[in-house]
């Protein structure tokens, strides 16, 4: 594969075209439209001079919000499981005792599992890890912000990189030795930054190279490649161009280790220079995890809503501008007065005393109103008429936002499941979406982490738990994402009267816990172990 600066630029052009050429404007002008509408500047380029009130009432981000909220709310759980390991409920309890003794232990030196139930206690760890490494990367707020792109522009892109000089906080050997430097990173890039080999092709990781650009200045590309091994010509040629800032093409592609091995290799490189020469990432996944709002035929590239929603939100601007004017010119109408009669200032303030010169009929033809036309009174009900539809045809009807008044709760809850019924198809998007990303960090675990103990945080408090990635480099990892569907209103009042027979003692907890709607509670069965155990106990004192 030809990786010199001059051919990585001629991708990137190519790549570059493509994507203007996409829709009627192309990704990138499009996006700057979307962009505006969503954030509310509405008016933008419309000759219409700035004399009377621009009016905007935005639907495009009231839908937005509504959708992203529902993703990011919705109770995903990802959890990793190892394929050819059974798990039982009897091998649960047996992990949770093990995972109970191991974490009596105070100090983190890595030393290998004694246990027949090694895979099983690395699995729960895994996924414990997981949840402290998502707190310390801010997922949440990347997330966040990749699926903001994903409404605005139609794609949201979460890249995971390990960056070696981060500090863990752990030693090697023995407590305050040799530190142990680098974890996985996680930021959003927007999709304006990343240019994919094949576009036509919907699947990240089979894409033949993808290409990733950031500016940077001068002074920080010439550390870098003097970090790398740059001749020193080449450090002063990058230290030459100024203070201004270069774009940086970081190529990946796929490629074989002598092994046959299939591995991720980058290079960086600018227009001209080689920054950083090829390496590989120890990774056989690309490390992006792409999230499309509407999907496009034989495109990778998603498709925003807004471009669709735009008219809408034109002409309902204009509409409540124009019935605001209409008020206006019926509670201020325009004022003839005059001049020959009336001398003085008029300054339309009320109480005014206005002098006048002249005989009765002049007197009374001093000043005089215009009356505007009338004002249909069906006007007000077309712009109503026009946002609810708007809104329903997204998906966010009244009952799913909380505008309607609960005097009919049976039909607000039947138009609140219709609604989430809608976004199903987006939500399975999101949850495979999440499930990328855990799939991603399993790789940075298994392949750059080495020896080292990892945080864990559950009910056993804050512990170390020792892992050695090269002694399962053949594990193979499974990444599952479950979330509670939703509840349906049959399903509410199955639960209402599970509560009722719960507040009568009737049944227990865990014959409660154990009742409800699959999806309901997180991790139920577990659960409802516990509750039976914590019923045992209360029974035995």
């Amino acid at each position: 594969m030809n990786n010199s600066p001059e051919n990585i630029v001629a991708e990137y052009q190519a790549a570059r075209r493509f994507k203007s050429s996409i829709g009627k404007h192309g990704l990138y002008e499009q996006g700057r439209i979307n962009e505006r509408f969503f954030v509310g500047d509405q008016w933008h380029g419309a000759a219409v001079g700035g004399e009377r009130p621009l009016v905007r009432h935005n639907v495009i981000k009231r839908i937005g919000e509504y959708k992203i909220a529902q993703l990011i709310g919705s109770s995903v759980s990802v959890k990793y499981t190892a394929e050819g390991f059974s798990e039982t409920l009897e091998s649960k309890k047996l992990t949770e005792r093990e995972m109970a003794e191991l974490a009596k232990s105070k100090n983190c030196i890595y030393a290998p599992l004694k246990s027949e139930n090694e895979i099983s206690m690395l699995v729960s760890a895994l996924n414990s890890y997981k949840r402290t490494t998502e707190s310390r990367v801010k997922l949440s707020s990347v997330i966040d912000l990749a699926l903001k792109d994903a409404f605005v522009k139609g794609t949201g892109i979460v890249y995971t990189y390990f960056d070696p000089d981060i500090k863990t906080g752990l030693y090697a050997d023995k407590p305050f030795g040799k530190q142990i430097l680098g974890d996985i990173v996680a930021e959003r890039i927007k999709v304006e930054d990343v240019y994919f080999g094949d576009p036509t092709l919907s699947s990240v990781q089979n894409q033949p190279y993808i290409i990733l650009t950031e500016e940077k200045s001068a002074a920080y590309l010439a550390a870098e490649a003097a970090r790398f091994g740059a001749p020193k010509s080449t450090v002063n040629r990058l230290i030459a161009k100024g203070d201004g800032k270069q774009t940086v093409f970081t190529k990946l592609y796929k490629a074989p280790l002598k092994n046959g091995e299939i591995k991720v290799f980058a290079t960086r490189v600018t227009e001209d220079t080689v920054i950083r020469p090829e390496f590989s990432m120890g990774i056989s996944l690309y490390p992006l995890s792409v999230f499309v709002w509407e999907r496009r035929d034989g495109c990778i590239y998603g498709d925003s809503e807004i471009t669709y929603i735009i008219p809408n939100q034109i002409a309902i601007n204009r509409m409540i501008t124009a019935s605001t004017w209409a008020a206006m010119s019926a509670g201020m109408p325009l004022m003839v007065v005059n001049g020959d009669i009336v001398s003085g200032e008029i300054t339309n303030d009320p109480g005014q005393i206005i002098k006048v010169y002249g005989a009765g009929e002049e007197i009374s033809s001093a000043v005089r109103f215009i009356n505007p036309p009338d004002y249909s009174s069906g006007y007000n009900q077309s712009v109503n008429n026009l946002i609810y539809n708007t809104l329903t045809q997204c998906g966010a009807n009244e009952a799913a936002l909380g505008d309607l008044e609960a005097t009919n709760t049976s039909a607000i809850i039947e138009l609140r499941d219709a609604a989430a019924g809608y976004l199903l198809p987006l939500k399975n998007r999101f949850y495979d979406f999440v499930s990328d990303i855990a799939t991603v960090w399993a790789e940075f675990f298994f392949t750059m982490y080495g020896k080292r103990c990892l945080k864990i945080t559950d009910k056993n408090g804050v512990w170390y738990f020792p892992f050695d990635a090269a002694r399962y480099k053949d594990l193979v990892l499974s990444v599952t994402a479950t979330a509670g569907e939703g509840i349906t209103r049959n399903e509410k009042e199955g639960i209402a009267a599970l509560s009722k027979l719960l507040e009568q003692g009737a049944i227990t907890p865990a014959q409660f816990v154990k009742r409800l709607p699959t999806g309901t509670v997180p991790d139920a069965d577990e659960l409802v172990e516990e509750l039976k155990r914590e019923e045992k106990k209360n029974e035995r004192l």
